[in-house]
């Protein structure tokens, strides 16, 4: 039991504190109206001959949730010049917003990172697909949107994944509510489609798969080691690459 203790402090604890202080060194806007929501310029404008493409991207939440978690969302666009249509799942107003905020935006004054790139061929493949599950997430309803453990944003974008394994992804270990699912308690394919996870309600969980590497879920904070390409994942820190 001490050593159970001790291994929670040190994995789980210690890291999401020590990040937490670092994160209050910081100034950060006390309102949404304060904040930044403009392009962050990742996305160059649309041309002719621009690829299709579906993008992820991730960016610290707002206020004290930033030293904890990830908000991710989508961004898809057929080839050519057509325009880019973002994706978030949001708490207030319609729960799975079409293009509320400039695709590379600024999430709360955070600068985005792209979580994931697929382009060009490929993506032609497979948007259908990703159209599908995105129209037909099951907590797309008024007042279906929860914090924590989920359903939130993050539930939304690995939905989408696991009904598109094809994409390939795995999302940041900061994304919390990402473990969520419809069954309370879910055994089967993890998300990636490249291994297995078991998970209780969002709260608790074991992930073993190629892409999404080895991750502990407890009370929706994540810690594992990705083999595929090496890394540590911690919580509040996230992704903290070996090499």
């Amino acid at each position: 039991m001490r050593l159970a203790l001790a291994a929670f402090f040190l994995v789980f604890l210690l890291p999401l504190g020590a990040h937490a202080l670092m994160w209050m060194t910081h100034e950060h806007p006390q309102s949404w109206s304060r904040a930044d929501w403009t392009s962050s310029g990742l996305l160059p404008a649309p041309t002719a001959g621009s690829p299709a493409l579906i993008h992820i991207y991730a960016a610290r939440t707002g206020r004290w949730k930033g030293a904890v978690a990830h908000h991710t969302w989508l961004v898809v666009k057929e080839a050519g010049a057509a325009p880019y249509e973002r994706y978030d799942k949001v708490g207030w107003g319609s729960p799975v917003r079409r293009d509320g905020w400039a695709a590379d935006g600024r999430w709360y004054g955070n600068m985005p990172e792209l979580v994931a790139a697929i382009e060009g061929e490929a993506a032609v493949a497979v948007l259908p697909a990703v159209r599908a599950a995105i129209a037909d997430y099951p907590f797309r309803e008024r007042g279906s949107y929860r914090v924590w453990p989920g359903p939130n944003s993050n539930s939304f974008v690995a939905h989408v994944i696991a009904r598109v394994p094809q994409l390939g992804v795995a999302l940041p270990p900061t994304a919390l509510g990402k473990d969520y699912h419809v069954e309370m308690i879910y055994a089967g394919l993890a998300p990636s489609g490249t291994g297995f996870q078991v998970a209780l309600g969002g709260l608790f969980g074991l992930t073993v798969a190629w892409v999404e590497g080895i991750e502990l879920n407890l009370f929706g904070l994540v810690a594992g080691l990705d083999l595929r390409r090496p890394a540590l994942k911690l919580p509040g820190f996230g992704r903290l690459a070996l090499v």
